[in-house]
């Protein structure tokens, strides 16, 4: 590490991607790996995350769903050494109107993403060196009230104040949230279906940017962060300033 609290890259370093077999996680893997570092791939389904393995050659790979938090536990105990730093992306927001919300399963949805932050954090603090992170994902849209959104914003408001504490708490290891908009994703696809292009196209006129947020830069801001000793606690938005417009 430097004086100015900046790696040089991740060159010999290794990254636990959950969530890496599509979309920010594979991204994020890409980079790494043209960095110079190491990956180990975590994903839920089994051949999309050998496609992936075929690209990226991580040194390990695990299929398994991340809201398992006894997987979890158990794949942090039998990694075979240290790692410097592990992003989770896996999960899908929830938008569900009121008067469609299923009161048994949305405190699950609620608790789950939570659950999933804290078994992140507790089972793999010793397995993370000193100075690396723990690099969660979360969003901007739900910052702003609208119908459908109420599960998601109650978490949009919830992460920041657990990442903040978790960093205090894992300290000197970082914790990050990285906080996205729109990204144009296979998960997106997957939740608009028919109406991409549409929204794509609104975003491209709306947007300050004048463009639709990439898988890549969101990994790129994951890569920096990574990087960047100096960060810690930390919410980092990256939606091409799509809070700041209309939907």
């Amino acid at each position: 590490m430097t004086g100015s609290g900046r790696q040089a890259g991740l060159a010999g370093r290794t990254v636990v991607v959950i969530g890496g077999s599509a979309g920010i996680g594979l991204e994020t893997a890409r980079q790494v790996r043209a960095d110079g570092g190491q990956v180990v791939l975590v994903g839920r389904n089994p051949e999309r995350l050998e496609r992936a393995a075929l690209e990226v050659e991580p040194i390990g790979t695990a299929s398994f769903d991340a809201g398992d938090t006894d997987r979890l536990r158990e794949f942090f105990q039998d990694l075979p050494g240290p790692v410097d730093h592990v992003m989770v992306t896996a999960g899908s927001p929830s938008y569900t109107p009121l008067a469609d919300v299923d009161l048994a399963r949305a405190p699950r949805e609620f608790g789950e993403r939570l659950a999933t932050t804290l078994a992140v954090a507790l089972h793999s603090r010793d397995k993370v060196r000193a100075g690396g992170t723990l690099l969660f994902m979360g969003g901007t849209g739900g910052r702003r009230p609208g119908a459908g959104m109420a599960v998601v914003a109650a978490l949009t408001a919830a992460l920041p104040a657990l990442i903040a504490g978790l960093a205090v708490e894992l300290a000197p290891i970082r914790v990050n949230l990285i906080a996205a908009g729109f990204v144009d994703t296979p998960l997106s696809a997957a939740l608009l279906g028919d109406r991409l292009a549409a929204r794509r196209e609104e975003l491209r006129a709306t947007l300050p940017i004048g463009r639709v947020v990439e898988p890549g830069d969101v990994a790129a801001l994951a890569v920096h962060i990574m990087c960047n000793t100096a960060l810690t606690g930390g919410t980092y938005d990256i939606d091409g300033g799509q809070q700041f417009v209309s939907r």
